[in-house]
C-alpha cells in the first residue's frame, strides 16, 4: 500500500503535468468531458459589478443536450431563466409580466452555456484562447483560460474560464468592454442528473402576459 507520501507526491506530479498543459491540450480535454453528456446539474453563484451597482445571486442550473438550460434562482429572490433550446422566458413569481426571446435573438450572457453538452469547441468558440498564468485559480491545481467569445469583441473584452483536474468549468469571468464583470461559480458539478424535459417548459404560470424581447434576463 503506498504510503500518505508518495499519494501526495503523485498526486502533486499530475497537478504539475495539469497546469504545464498548452490552452489547446486544456481545451481538448474540456470539450470530451461536456460532450460526453447528455445532462449536467450545479449549484451556481452569480456575481454582477458595474454601472455603480453590485449583486450576487444564487441557485441551480441544469443543462441539457440538444441546447436546452435551466437557471432556477433561489437567493436573495425566486426566478427563473429557461431555455427549450428554442426559445427563452424569463419570469420572477409575482411579476405582472414576464418576458421570451428566441434564442437565436436573444442577447444574454448566460445562453452560450447551452452549447457545452455535444457541441463543446472551445478552440472555435473563443478568438486568442490562451493559458492565464497571471490570474490566481481559486482553487489550487486548477488552470485558467482566457479568451474574446467569436463575434462578440464589440460587448466583452475578456472571458476567463477556470477548469478543475476533472476538466469542469468551475468559474467563469466575463469582462465586458464597459467595465462591467460578471462572476459565474459552479461547484457539486453532476454529470449526467435527472433533467427530465418538463425542467426545460416555460416557467410562466397561465394568466401571466408574455412580452417578446431581446434581453430576457435581469
Amino acid at each position: 500500500m503506498r504510503s500518505l507520501v508518495q499519494l501526495l507526491l503523485v498526486s502533486a506530479m499530475a497537478m504539475s503535468a495539469f497546469a504545464a498543459d498548452t490552452a489547446a491540450q486544456v481545451a481538448e480535454r474540456v470539450d470530451r468531458f461536456y460532450n460526453s453528456l447528455d445532462s449536467l446539474k450545479a449549484d451556481f453563484t452569480q456575481s454582477y459589478r458595474g454601472a455603480g451597482m453590485q449583486r450576487t445571486e444564487s441557485g441551480t442550473l441544469w443543462l441539457k443536450h440538444p441546447g436546452k438550460m435551466r437557471w432556477e434562482y433561489r437567493q436573495p429572490a425566486t426566478k427563473f431563466f429557461v431555455a427549450d433550446g428554442h426559445t427563452a422566458w424569463f419570469y420572477a413569481p409575482g411579476d405582472q409580466q414576464a418576458h421570451k426571446s428566441p434564442l437565436k435573438k436573444l442577447d444574454d450572457l448566460r445562453t452560450p452555456l447551452r452549447y457545452l453538452l455535444g457541441k463543446a469547441r472551445l478552440g472555435k468558440e473563443f478568438d486568442g484562447l490562451s493559458l492565464a498564468p497571471d490570474v490566481k485559480p481559486v482553487e489550487a491545481g486548477d488552470v485558467v483560460l482566457r479568451g474574446v467569445p467569436r463575434g462578440m469583441s464589440d460587448q466583452v473584452s475578456q472571458v476567463q474560464m477556470e477548469i478543475n483536474q476533472n476538466n469542469q468549468i468551475v468559474r467563469i469571468v466575463i469582462e465586458e468592454v464597459d467595465g462591467a464583470v460578471t462572476e459565474f461559480r459552479f461547484r457539486d458539478i453532476q454529470a449526467n442528473a435527472a433533467a427530465p424535459d418538463s425542467l426545460f417548459r416555460s416557467p410562466v404560470p397561465p394568466g401571466v402576459p408574455v412580452v417578446e424581447t431581446s434581453a430576457v434576463g435581469p
